[in-house]
Protein backbone atom coordinates (compact mmCIF):
# COMPACT_ATOMS: atom_id res chain seq x y z
CA UNK A 1 0.00 0.00 0.00
CA UNK A 2 1.11 3.64 -0.29
CA UNK A 3 3.01 4.72 2.85
CA UNK A 4 0.86 6.04 5.67
CA UNK A 5 1.71 9.59 6.76
CA UNK A 6 1.94 9.31 10.54
CA UNK A 7 2.54 12.17 12.97
CA UNK A 8 3.85 11.21 16.42
CA UNK A 9 3.61 13.86 19.13
CA UNK A 10 6.45 13.32 21.61
CA UNK A 11 10.07 12.29 21.11
CA UNK A 12 10.44 10.21 24.27
CA UNK A 13 10.68 6.45 24.77
CA UNK A 14 7.26 5.45 23.40
CA UNK A 15 7.30 7.91 20.50
CA UNK A 16 10.79 6.99 19.36
CA UNK A 17 10.14 3.25 19.65
CA UNK A 18 7.00 3.57 17.52
CA UNK A 19 8.85 5.76 14.99
CA UNK A 20 11.46 3.01 14.66
CA UNK A 21 8.95 0.26 13.91
CA UNK A 22 6.73 2.22 11.55
CA UNK A 23 9.70 3.61 9.63
CA UNK A 24 11.13 0.12 9.37
CA UNK A 25 8.02 -1.08 7.55
CA UNK A 26 8.13 1.76 5.07
CA UNK A 27 5.70 4.35 6.40
CA UNK A 28 6.28 8.11 6.33
CA UNK A 29 6.91 9.08 9.95
CA UNK A 30 7.26 12.54 11.46
CA UNK A 31 7.96 13.00 15.17
CA UNK A 32 7.26 16.45 16.60
CA UNK A 33 8.86 17.38 19.93
CA UNK A 34 8.12 20.68 21.70
CA UNK A 35 11.61 20.92 23.19
CA UNK A 36 14.32 22.49 21.04
CA UNK A 37 16.36 19.28 20.86
CA UNK A 38 16.13 15.63 21.82
CA UNK A 39 15.53 15.35 25.55
CA UNK A 40 18.35 12.89 26.16
CA UNK A 41 18.34 13.65 29.89
CA UNK A 42 16.66 12.07 32.91
CA UNK A 43 17.56 9.56 35.55
CA UNK A 44 17.87 5.80 35.55
CA UNK A 45 15.22 3.43 34.21
CA UNK A 46 15.06 -0.20 33.17
CA UNK A 47 13.46 -2.81 30.97
CA UNK A 48 11.69 -5.86 32.35
CA UNK A 49 9.93 -8.97 31.10
CA UNK A 50 8.46 -8.53 27.63
CA UNK A 51 10.24 -5.18 27.23
CA UNK A 52 13.59 -6.98 27.14
CA UNK A 53 12.38 -9.23 24.33
CA UNK A 54 11.06 -6.27 22.31
CA UNK A 55 14.43 -4.54 22.64
CA UNK A 56 16.09 -7.69 21.29
CA UNK A 57 13.62 -7.86 18.39
CA UNK A 58 14.55 -4.29 17.54
CA UNK A 59 18.13 -5.42 17.14
CA UNK A 60 19.29 -2.95 19.79
CA UNK A 61 20.66 -5.34 22.41
CA UNK A 62 24.29 -4.51 21.60
CA UNK A 63 23.69 -0.74 21.70
CA UNK A 64 21.72 -1.12 24.95
CA UNK A 65 24.40 -3.32 26.56
CA UNK A 66 27.06 -0.71 25.79
CA UNK A 67 25.16 1.83 27.92
CA UNK A 68 23.97 -0.35 30.83
CA UNK A 69 24.31 1.39 34.19
CA UNK A 70 26.77 -0.26 36.63
CA UNK A 71 24.37 -0.58 39.58
CA UNK A 72 24.93 -3.80 41.56
CA UNK A 73 21.88 -3.85 43.78
CA UNK A 74 19.73 -2.00 46.30
CA UNK A 75 20.34 -1.44 50.01
CA UNK A 76 18.17 0.05 52.73
CA UNK A 77 19.86 2.18 55.37
CA UNK A 78 18.70 3.72 58.64
CA UNK A 79 19.05 7.35 59.70
CA UNK A 80 22.70 6.76 60.63
CA UNK A 81 23.49 5.22 57.26
CA UNK A 82 23.79 1.66 58.58
CA UNK A 83 22.74 -1.04 56.12
CA UNK A 84 19.58 -2.84 57.19
CA UNK A 85 18.89 -4.91 54.05
CA UNK A 86 20.51 -5.66 50.70
CA UNK A 87 19.07 -7.00 47.45
CA UNK A 88 21.59 -7.80 44.69
CA UNK A 89 20.98 -7.03 41.04
CA UNK A 90 19.40 -9.67 38.85
CA UNK A 91 21.74 -12.54 38.06
CA UNK A 92 22.00 -13.52 34.37
CA UNK A 93 19.39 -16.16 33.58
CA UNK A 94 16.98 -15.22 36.39
CA UNK A 95 13.39 -15.39 35.15
CA UNK A 96 12.21 -12.26 36.98
CA UNK A 97 14.26 -9.08 37.43
CA UNK A 98 15.12 -7.89 40.93
CA UNK A 99 14.74 -4.21 41.87
CA UNK A 100 18.03 -3.59 40.05
CA UNK A 101 17.49 -5.15 36.66
CA UNK A 102 20.11 -6.56 34.30
CA UNK A 103 18.85 -3.88 31.94
CA UNK A 104 19.34 -0.62 33.87
CA UNK A 105 20.09 2.38 31.66
CA UNK A 106 19.96 6.15 31.85
CA UNK A 107 16.82 7.58 30.27
CA UNK A 108 18.86 9.85 28.02
CA UNK A 109 20.95 6.98 26.69
CA UNK A 110 17.88 4.90 25.88
CA UNK A 111 16.11 7.84 24.27
CA UNK A 112 19.17 8.49 22.10
CA UNK A 113 19.48 4.83 21.08
CA UNK A 114 15.84 4.73 19.97
CA UNK A 115 16.04 8.12 18.23
CA UNK A 116 19.16 7.20 16.27
CA UNK A 117 17.67 3.85 15.25
CA UNK A 118 14.47 5.56 14.08
CA UNK A 119 16.36 8.18 12.07
CA UNK A 120 18.44 5.44 10.47
CA UNK A 121 15.18 3.87 9.29
CA UNK A 122 13.98 7.16 7.82
CA UNK A 123 11.91 8.85 10.56
CA UNK A 124 11.93 12.66 10.52
CA UNK A 125 12.15 14.69 13.73
CA UNK A 126 10.93 18.29 14.11
CA UNK A 127 12.02 20.01 17.32
CA UNK A 128 10.85 23.22 18.92
CA UNK A 129 7.16 23.01 18.09
CA UNK A 130 4.08 20.99 18.96
CA UNK A 131 0.53 20.29 17.88
CA UNK A 132 -1.63 23.33 18.53
CA UNK A 133 -4.84 21.69 17.35
CA UNK A 134 -6.08 19.02 14.97
CA UNK A 135 -9.29 18.05 13.24
CA UNK A 136 -10.14 14.48 12.39
CA UNK A 137 -11.84 14.76 9.01
CA UNK A 138 -12.62 11.06 8.71
CA UNK A 139 -10.32 10.42 5.77
CA UNK A 140 -7.35 12.29 7.28
CA UNK A 141 -6.31 14.46 10.22
CA UNK A 142 -5.64 18.17 9.60
CA UNK A 143 -2.99 19.49 11.99
CA UNK A 144 -2.06 23.05 12.94
CA UNK A 145 1.36 23.33 14.59
CA UNK A 146 2.35 25.89 17.22
CA UNK A 147 4.74 27.51 14.73
CA UNK A 148 1.82 28.24 12.37
CA UNK A 149 2.38 25.46 9.85
CA UNK A 150 -0.47 23.27 8.63
CA UNK A 151 -0.24 19.68 7.40
CA UNK A 152 -2.39 16.58 6.90
CA UNK A 153 -1.73 13.04 8.11
CA UNK A 154 -3.35 9.63 7.86
CA UNK A 155 -2.81 9.01 11.59
CA UNK A 156 -1.86 11.10 14.63
CA UNK A 157 -0.27 9.43 17.65
CA UNK A 158 -0.09 11.02 21.09
CA UNK A 159 3.09 9.90 22.86
CA UNK A 160 3.44 13.08 24.90
CA UNK A 161 3.42 11.73 28.41
CA UNK A 162 1.32 11.74 31.56
CA UNK A 163 -0.12 15.21 31.05
CA UNK A 164 -0.69 14.63 27.33
CA UNK A 165 -2.19 17.55 25.41
CA UNK A 166 -2.96 15.16 22.55
CA UNK A 167 -5.11 13.08 24.91
CA UNK A 168 -7.05 16.14 26.01
CA UNK A 169 -7.62 17.26 22.41
CA UNK A 170 -8.60 13.76 21.30
CA UNK A 171 -11.23 13.45 24.03
CA UNK A 172 -12.55 16.97 23.57
CA UNK A 173 -13.35 19.84 25.96
CA UNK A 174 -15.32 19.06 29.06
CA UNK A 175 -14.44 15.36 28.91
CA UNK A 176 -12.71 13.61 31.82
CA UNK A 177 -9.25 12.80 30.48
CA UNK A 178 -8.48 9.66 32.47
CA UNK A 179 -5.83 11.22 34.72
CA UNK A 180 -6.24 9.87 38.26
CA UNK A 181 -3.83 11.42 40.81
CA UNK A 182 -2.50 9.18 43.57
CA UNK A 183 -3.82 11.31 46.45
CA UNK A 184 -0.80 13.44 47.32
CA UNK A 185 1.99 11.06 46.27
CA UNK A 186 4.90 13.03 44.78
CA UNK A 187 8.45 12.31 43.69
CA UNK A 188 11.21 14.81 42.98
CA UNK A 189 14.27 14.02 40.88
CA UNK A 190 17.59 15.75 40.27
CA UNK A 191 21.33 15.12 40.02
CA UNK A 192 23.97 16.57 42.32
CA UNK A 193 27.79 16.59 42.36
CA UNK A 194 29.10 13.92 44.72
CA UNK A 195 32.49 12.31 43.99
CA UNK A 196 32.63 8.60 44.70
CA UNK A 197 34.31 7.75 48.01
CA UNK A 198 36.90 5.04 48.52
CA UNK A 199 35.17 1.71 49.03
CA UNK A 200 31.81 3.00 47.77
CA UNK A 201 29.86 0.67 45.50
CA UNK A 202 27.42 1.33 42.69
CA UNK A 203 24.22 0.75 44.65
CA UNK A 204 20.75 2.21 44.90
CA UNK A 205 20.40 3.30 48.53
CA UNK A 206 16.95 3.82 50.06
CA UNK A 207 16.14 5.62 53.29
CA UNK A 208 12.62 5.78 54.75
CA UNK A 209 11.61 8.27 57.42
CA UNK A 210 8.47 8.69 59.52
CA UNK A 211 5.90 11.07 58.09
CA UNK A 212 5.51 9.36 54.71
CA UNK A 213 8.80 10.64 53.31
CA UNK A 214 12.09 9.29 52.14
CA UNK A 215 14.77 9.36 49.52
CA UNK A 216 16.82 7.13 47.25
CA UNK A 217 20.30 7.81 45.95
CA UNK A 218 22.02 5.95 43.13
CA UNK A 219 24.81 6.71 40.70
CA UNK A 220 25.73 5.76 37.14
CA UNK A 221 29.10 7.52 37.19
CA UNK A 222 31.74 8.38 39.81
CA UNK A 223 30.99 12.12 39.85
CA UNK A 224 27.28 12.55 40.55
CA UNK A 225 24.37 11.21 42.56
CA UNK A 226 20.95 10.66 41.11
CA UNK A 227 18.51 11.74 43.80
CA UNK A 228 14.88 10.61 44.15
CA UNK A 229 12.94 12.12 47.02
CA UNK A 230 9.35 12.50 48.06
CA UNK A 231 6.45 10.78 49.74
CA UNK A 232 2.83 11.58 50.46
CA UNK A 233 1.55 15.04 51.33
CA UNK A 234 -1.23 17.49 50.49
CA UNK A 235 1.20 20.41 50.55
CA UNK A 236 1.58 20.52 46.74
CA UNK A 237 -2.16 20.78 46.11
CA UNK A 238 -2.11 24.52 45.46
CA UNK A 239 1.34 24.71 43.83
CA UNK A 240 1.15 25.20 40.03
CA UNK A 241 2.74 22.38 38.07
CA UNK A 242 6.14 23.51 36.83
CA UNK A 243 6.66 26.23 39.46
CA UNK A 244 10.06 24.78 40.38
CA UNK A 245 10.92 27.39 43.01
CA UNK A 246 7.69 26.75 44.91
CA UNK A 247 8.02 22.98 44.48
CA UNK A 248 11.52 23.02 45.94
CA UNK A 249 10.35 25.12 48.87
CA UNK A 250 7.57 22.66 49.72
CA UNK A 251 9.89 19.66 49.25
CA UNK A 252 12.43 21.28 51.57
CA UNK A 253 9.79 21.83 54.24
CA UNK A 254 8.52 18.28 53.82
CA UNK A 255 11.93 16.60 54.24
CA UNK A 256 13.78 18.81 56.70
CA UNK A 257 14.98 16.86 59.73
CA UNK A 258 14.25 13.47 58.17
CA UNK A 259 17.77 12.17 58.85
CA UNK A 260 20.58 10.40 57.00
CA UNK A 261 21.73 12.45 53.94
CA UNK A 262 18.61 14.59 53.82
CA UNK A 263 20.19 17.94 54.75
CA UNK A 264 23.03 17.44 52.27
CA UNK A 265 20.54 16.56 49.54
CA UNK A 266 18.24 19.50 50.29
CA UNK A 267 21.15 21.94 50.20
CA UNK A 268 22.10 20.63 46.75
CA UNK A 269 18.48 20.63 45.58
CA UNK A 270 18.14 24.33 46.36
CA UNK A 271 20.69 25.31 43.73
CA UNK A 272 20.41 25.66 39.97
CA UNK A 273 19.99 22.09 38.72
CA UNK A 274 17.79 19.69 36.72
CA UNK A 275 15.12 19.21 39.41
CA UNK A 276 11.63 18.23 38.36
CA UNK A 277 8.63 17.07 40.33
CA UNK A 278 6.22 14.32 39.37
CA UNK A 279 2.74 14.35 40.89
CA UNK A 280 2.12 10.64 40.70
CA UNK A 281 -0.96 9.62 38.75
CA UNK A 282 -2.32 6.74 36.74
CA UNK A 283 -4.08 7.17 33.37
CA UNK A 284 -7.09 4.95 32.66
CA UNK A 285 -9.22 5.24 29.53
CA UNK A 286 -11.95 3.03 28.13
CA UNK A 287 -10.31 3.32 24.69
CA UNK A 288 -6.87 4.49 23.58
CA UNK A 289 -8.07 5.82 20.24
CA UNK A 290 -10.76 7.94 18.64
CA UNK A 291 -11.07 7.91 14.86
CA UNK A 292 -7.62 8.48 13.37
CA UNK A 293 -6.00 9.61 16.63
CA UNK A 294 -4.39 7.07 18.98
CA UNK A 295 -2.37 7.21 22.22
CA UNK A 296 0.67 5.21 23.31
CA UNK A 297 2.91 5.18 26.40
CA UNK A 298 2.12 7.26 29.49
CA UNK A 299 -0.32 9.37 27.45
CA UNK A 300 -2.52 6.28 27.13
CA UNK A 301 -1.99 4.23 30.27
CA UNK A 302 0.62 5.68 32.66
CA UNK A 303 1.03 2.96 35.33
CA UNK A 304 3.17 5.19 37.65
CA UNK A 305 6.75 4.58 38.70
CA UNK A 306 5.41 2.47 41.59
CA UNK A 307 4.92 -0.45 39.19
CA UNK A 308 8.43 -0.38 37.71
CA UNK A 309 6.78 -0.93 34.33
CA UNK A 310 6.51 2.50 32.72
CA UNK A 311 9.37 2.05 30.26
CA UNK A 312 8.55 -1.59 29.51
CA UNK A 313 4.89 -0.76 28.90
CA UNK A 314 5.88 2.03 26.49
CA UNK A 315 8.22 -0.19 24.49
CA UNK A 316 5.83 -3.15 24.36
CA UNK A 317 2.80 -0.98 23.57
CA UNK A 318 4.63 0.71 20.68
CA UNK A 319 5.55 -2.71 19.30
CA UNK A 320 1.92 -3.91 19.49
CA UNK A 321 0.59 -0.76 17.81
CA UNK A 322 3.13 -1.02 14.99
CA UNK A 323 2.47 -4.75 14.63
CA UNK A 324 -1.27 -4.27 14.24
CA UNK A 325 -0.76 -1.43 11.74
CA UNK A 326 1.47 -3.74 9.70
CA UNK A 327 -1.03 -6.59 10.01
CA UNK A 328 -4.02 -4.56 8.78
CA UNK A 329 -2.37 -1.86 6.64
CA UNK A 330 0.75 -3.65 5.43
CA UNK A 331 4.12 -2.21 4.61
CA UNK A 332 4.37 1.16 2.97
CA UNK A 333 5.65 1.15 -0.58
CA UNK A 334 5.52 4.07 -2.99
CA UNK A 335 5.50 1.65 -5.93
CA UNK A 336 2.08 0.23 -5.10
CA UNK A 337 -0.73 1.93 -7.01
CA UNK A 338 -4.50 1.67 -6.83
CA UNK A 339 -7.21 2.84 -4.48
CA UNK A 340 -6.29 2.74 -0.81
CA UNK A 341 -8.66 1.43 1.85
CA UNK A 342 -6.38 2.80 4.58
CA UNK A 343 -9.25 4.32 6.55
CA UNK A 344 -11.03 1.03 7.16
CA UNK A 345 -7.76 -0.76 7.83
CA UNK A 346 -6.48 1.86 10.25
CA UNK A 347 -9.70 1.55 12.26
CA UNK A 348 -9.23 -2.23 12.46
CA UNK A 349 -5.57 -1.86 13.44
CA UNK A 350 -6.31 0.56 16.27
CA UNK A 351 -9.12 -1.60 17.62
CA UNK A 352 -6.88 -4.68 17.51
CA UNK A 353 -4.06 -2.81 19.28
CA UNK A 354 -6.44 -1.76 22.06
CA UNK A 355 -7.90 -5.25 22.46
CA UNK A 356 -4.54 -7.02 22.39
CA UNK A 357 -2.59 -4.80 24.75
CA UNK A 358 -5.32 -3.93 27.26
CA UNK A 359 -5.08 -7.25 29.20
CA UNK A 360 -1.37 -6.53 29.71
CA UNK A 361 -2.00 -3.03 31.05
CA UNK A 362 -4.95 -4.14 33.18
CA UNK A 363 -2.57 -6.39 35.10
CA UNK A 364 0.18 -3.77 35.37
CA UNK A 365 -2.26 -1.12 36.64
CA UNK A 366 -4.24 -3.42 38.92
CA UNK A 367 -4.47 -1.98 42.42
CA UNK A 368 -2.60 1.24 41.57
CA UNK A 369 -4.49 4.11 43.14
CA UNK A 370 -7.19 1.77 44.41
CA UNK A 371 -8.05 0.41 47.83
CA UNK A 372 -5.84 0.56 50.89
CA UNK A 373 -2.76 2.77 51.27
CA UNK A 374 -1.34 0.48 53.95
CA UNK A 375 2.26 1.24 52.97
CA UNK A 376 1.85 4.97 53.56
CA UNK A 377 -0.14 4.28 56.71
CA UNK A 378 2.83 2.31 58.06
CA UNK A 379 5.34 4.98 57.07
CA UNK A 380 3.46 7.69 58.92
CA UNK A 381 4.96 6.61 62.26
CA UNK A 382 8.36 5.60 63.61
CA UNK A 383 6.95 2.21 64.62
CA UNK A 384 5.61 1.62 61.15
CA UNK A 385 8.94 2.48 59.54
CA UNK A 386 10.66 0.07 61.93
CA UNK A 387 8.25 -2.67 60.85
CA UNK A 388 9.05 -1.92 57.18
CA UNK A 389 12.78 -2.20 57.87
CA UNK A 390 12.30 -5.46 59.78
CA UNK A 391 10.30 -6.90 56.89
CA UNK A 392 13.04 -5.85 54.45
CA UNK A 393 15.76 -7.36 56.65
CA UNK A 394 13.96 -10.72 56.78
CA UNK A 395 13.39 -10.67 53.02
CA UNK A 396 17.07 -9.83 52.48
CA UNK A 397 18.22 -12.65 54.79
CA UNK A 398 16.16 -15.20 52.87
CA UNK A 399 17.27 -13.72 49.51
CA UNK A 400 13.75 -12.84 48.44
CA UNK A 401 13.46 -11.14 45.06
CA UNK A 402 12.09 -7.80 46.25
CA UNK A 403 11.45 -6.72 42.67
CA UNK A 404 9.08 -9.64 42.11
CA UNK A 405 7.27 -8.76 45.34
CA UNK A 406 6.66 -5.04 44.83
CA UNK A 407 6.86 -4.43 41.05
CA UNK A 408 4.49 -5.56 38.30
CA UNK A 409 6.79 -7.38 35.89
CA UNK A 410 4.97 -10.72 36.03
CA UNK A 411 2.12 -10.35 33.55
CA UNK A 412 0.33 -13.71 33.51
CA UNK A 413 -1.54 -15.47 30.71
CA UNK A 414 -0.38 -12.94 28.13
CA UNK A 415 2.08 -13.74 25.37
CA UNK A 416 4.04 -11.23 23.34
CA UNK A 417 2.73 -11.45 19.75
CA UNK A 418 5.16 -12.49 17.07
CA UNK A 419 4.67 -10.08 14.18
CA UNK A 420 6.78 -11.95 11.67
CA UNK A 421 6.33 -9.37 8.94
CA UNK A 422 7.34 -6.58 11.29
CA UNK A 423 10.63 -8.32 12.01
CA UNK A 424 11.55 -8.92 8.36
CA UNK A 425 14.24 -6.86 6.71
CA UNK A 426 13.48 -5.52 3.24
Amino acid sequence: MPPLRVLISGGGIAGNALAFWLSKIGHDITVVERFSSLRDTGLQLDLRGHGIEVMKRMGLQEAFAAQVAPEKGLQLVDRRGRRRAFFPSTAPGDNVQNFTSEFEIMRGDMCRILHDAAVKRGAKFIFGTSIEKFEDKGGSVAVRFADGRDDTFDLVVGADGLNSRTRKMMLGPGTEDGLRPLDGVVAGYFTMPQPMQEGEEYLATVYMAPGNRGLMIRRSNPETWQVYLGGKTDAFKNIPRGDVKAEKAVMTQMLQGAGWETENVLKAMNTDNDFYLERMAVVKLDRWFRGRVVLVGDAAWCPTANTGMGTTSSVVGAYILAGEIERYCGRGTAKQAGKSNAGENIAKALAAYDAKFRPFMDQVQKGVGEGSNWGYSLMSSSLGVSVMYLFAAVASFFRVNIGAMVLKEQVKDWDLPNYGELLKEV
